[in-house]
Order: C-alpha cells, then sequence, then structure tokens
C-alpha cells in the first residue's frame, strides 16, 4: 500500500498523481480523514490509559500507607477503565476502516511512466524483427483454425467440460505447450531459484500483491477453505518473504516459478476470447526480484533483457510498450509490456509485463531489509515479469510457423531440442 504519510504530509501532489490513475479526490479524502481519526484515537486511548494507569498507583500508594481506598479516587479509576475500553474499541474500528481504505488506494505511479487516461496513450518504444512487407499479399490463418486442422486444439471438447475459454490442447498442441515451459525455465535458471509453489494461496497472501480488496470479482475462490486460485506466480512468490526481515547483503532475491494460472476475466464479454488468446486457466513462467531501492534501476533493465531474450530466441516479431499512467495495473508504478505480433489475427499480443511496483507491495507484505551499514530496516522493493505466457506465444508460433503447402509448423531453432523435431506433424 502507499505510504499513509503521503496522504497526510503531501496530499496534492499525491492526489495529483494518483489522478492520471483515475483515482478520485474522495476516495483520498475518505482515506486521509481515516488515518486522521486512527491517529487522534490511538492518542486519546493512550492519554486514557496514563490516566487510568496514574489513578490505580494512587490508590495502591494510599492503601499500603494505611488509609482506606479513597471512594473518589475509586470511582474516578474505574470510569477512566471504561472510556479505556470504549476508546480501544473505537480504535480497533478505526484501525479496520483506515487500512480497508489504504488496501483499495493503488500504487503511484512512476514520473517516467507516459501520462494518459485510457490505452490509446501508451507509448511503442521499440519494434523488433517486424517488417510490413512480410506479410503483405499473403494470407495468414488464425491459430484456432490451425490448431482445428492439425488435431491439436479442440475448443468443441474445452467448452464440453469446462465452458467457454478453456483451451485443450492434443497430441502436438500439448507436447508444444510443455516444450515452452521448460524452455522457459531453462532460460532463467541460470540467474533465478526456480520455485514450485503452492497454487492456492490464503487471503493474506493474496492482499499482498493487490489483489485484494480491488480484484475480488476477478479472482476464483474456494470459499469453505478461504482459499484463492492464483492468477500468476507473482502471488505466491511475493510472500516468500511476507513478514520478514532480510539482510541487505542476500539483496536482490530473485525467484521464478511455473504455475497454472487462473482468472475469471470479468467484464470481458467475449472481447478477443477466441482461440488462446484470453484463457480462464493458462500456464505461466514468471520471474521475480526483491532488491534495494538503490538496485531497482539496474535489475529492473535486466529483468527486461530477460524478458526480450525469450522473444529473440523464439524468432517472434514484438514491440515494446510503455503504459501510461491510466493503463497501469493496480498495484504497479511502471510497466513496459512485451507484445508479440500474430499475423493470424492482425494483432499485437501482450506476452509480457515487465512490472516495477515500488515498495507497494512490500510495504503490504511487510518485506524489509537490514542495511549493512547500519540505520532503521527499509521495505524492499520488487519487480517482476512473465518470462513464458505461453498461450499467446502458442498462438503466435502457430500463425507465423504454418506452412500451408505442407500443413506444417516449423518451430524456432532455440525451440526445437524441446519439442524433440523441428516442424510438426512430423512426417
Amino acid at each position: 500500500m502507499i505510504d499513509q504519510r503521503l496522504l497526510l504530509e503531501d496530499f496534492e501532489t499525491t492526489a495529483a498523481a494518483l489522478a492520471t490513475k483515475q483515482v478520485d479526490r474522495e476516495t483520498l479524502e475518505q482515506a486521509r480523514d481515516a488515518v486522521i481519526a486512527h491517529r487522534d484515537l490511538l492518542r486519546r486511548v493512550e492519554e486514557t490509559r496514563h490516566a487510568s494507569n496514574r489513578a490505580a498507583e494512587q490508590i495502591g500508594a494510599l492503601v499500603r500507607g494505611g488509609e482506606q481506598r479513597p471512594t473518589e479516587l475509586v470511582e474516578e479509576s474505574r470510569a477512566l477503565k471504561e472510556q479505556a475500553g470504549a476508546a480501544e474499541r473505537d480504535l480497533r474500528d478505526a484501525d479496520a476502516r483506515s487500512r480497508d481504505l489504504l488496501l483499495r488506494i493503488p500504487n503511484l505511479p512512476s514520473p517516467e511512466a507516459p501520462v494518459g487516461t485510457s490505452e490509446a496513450d501508451n507509448v511503442v518504444t521499440e519494434v523488433c524483427h517486424y517488417d510490413e512487407r512480410r506479410y503483405e499479399g499473403r494470407e495468414f490463418k488464425p491459430h484456432w483454425e490451425i490448431g482445428e486442422e492439425l488435431g491439436i486444439y479442440d475448443a468443441q471438447r474445452a467448452a464440453k467440460i469446462s465452458g467457454s475459454m478453456f483451451a485443450l490442447l492434443r497430441g502436438d498442441g500439448a507436447r508444444l505447450l510443455r516444450a515452452l515451459i521448460a524452455f522457459g525455465l531453462d532460460l532463467n535458471a541460470g540467474q533465478y531459484e526456480e520455485i514450485a509453489p503452492p497454487h492456492m494461496v490464503r487471503s493474506e497472501t493474496f492482499t499482498a500483491t493487490g489483489h485484494l480488496p480491488k480484484f475480488e470479482e476477478d479472482a476464483y475462490r474456494l470459499r469453505d477453505d478461504d482459499l484463492w486460485m492464483i492468477p500468476t506466480g507473482e502471488v505466491p512468490l511475493m510472500s516468500l518473504h511476507r513478514d520478514e526481515l532480510l539482510d541487505e547483503v542476500d539483496l536482490p532475491k530473485r525467484y521464478m516459478a511455473y504455475t497454472v494460472c487462473f482468472r475469471r476475466e470479468a467484464g470481458s464479454h467475449g472481447k478477443d476470447t477466441r482461440g488462446m488468446q484470453r484463457l480462464h486457466e493458462f500456464h505461466k513462467v514468471e520471474l521475480l526480484k526483491v532488491c534495494t531501492p538503490e538496485q531497482a534501476e539496474a535489475e529492473f533493465a535486466s529483468l527486461l533483457s530477460d524478458a526480450r531474450r525469450t522473444l529473440e530466441l523464439l524468432e517472434l516479431p514484438y514491440r515494446l510498450v510503455d503504459l501510461c499512467t491510466a493503463d497501469l495495473t493496480f498495484s504497479s508504478t511502471r510497466i513496459i509490456d512485451l507484445e508479440a505480433y500474430a499475423p493470424g489475427t492482425q494483432r499485437w499480443l501482450e506476452v509480457s509485463s515487465v512490472g516495477d511496483f515500488g515498495n507497494f507491495q512490500t510495504r503490504r507484505g511487510s518485506i524489509r531489509f537490514r542495511p549493512s551499514v547500519g540505520g532503521r530496516p527499509r521495505f524492499a522493493h520488487a519487480l517482476n515479469a512473465s518470462a513464458m505466457a505461453t498461450p499467446r506465444v502458442w498462438a503466435a508460433l502457430l500463425e507465423h510457423g504454418y506452412e500451408p503447402e505442407t500443413a506444417t509448423v516449423r518451430l524456432p531453432a532455440a525451440l526445437a531440442p524441446y519439442f524433440g523435431a523441428e516442424r510438426f506433424p512430423v512426417t
């Protein structure tokens, strides 16, 4: 969550920055007022406790001196205890209200993020290996048609089993998915520790990344057990060090995880839902870093480089998109999307979001580090990116690699060893 001091000490600047993320002023004023009310109640509780303790000490001193318990002082002490109890109940309510309001405020955008009001204001900063002439005068099939023709993608059976926005891959289609996962993990194994985390997490874990309370309707929940199905590997990875104090010498921490991810995609209403473009369940390799604020710039650059390397080796045209303030996610301060071009759908498909989260998530999860040179513990800095978002990469590979003359799909040289062949179906 944001530092509440920003609301108390620099409200106007904070409100102006969050306005670019479409946060209305009234929401911030309510949170500020709740924080002030909590602070005032805390002061009242402390003063009442002190007065009550002082009265009790006076009574004890008089009794030990041989005097009778003074009725007036006893009544005063009893009244102070009742006041303290009432104030403590009010304080608990105020604490819950201020915390709930603070949890609903997004992270501040980075000054480097383009200011904008919609997706149209995102800035394409670089286009790589895309040549429009390559696609002129040629027809490219969408991946679902290729998949159905080759018998490797079965939308009808997926719908029969689970409903819409699920995928069922068969034979070489499933084999390609498995190859992509292994490729994504091996490619980053030298720098990141591999974690195999749980796919169901507690509410505290979901809250730490900013998914609760804001995005409850987009998540799958097992209500009998108060567990949530993860929407990304970021969620369990971010809680590896929740409520921990790390040593600066041990930073940065770099982790990766292959997970199955679950999203309800509430509000999609059929938008881009054909084939593998948008699914309720999908497979992904995630990269995550926990570092010091001083390490963050270099670690973000290397994280972006790691995400780009995947697309370079897979020989896919791609572009970098610097997301404007209004299109940033709730928890991020800066995001650069990597989008692969899919000629069959004639769309740029987001395959990775390289995100900087500042201390927003580490503050929610209480992840701090002890500076090597002394001083008070500080909140760590969090970064993450998708190393392999399999559905859209799978789709782009099919649309680029399909050769209608032979009805086969050619695979990139780097992926062929993982698949076991340079093309499929193998004849």
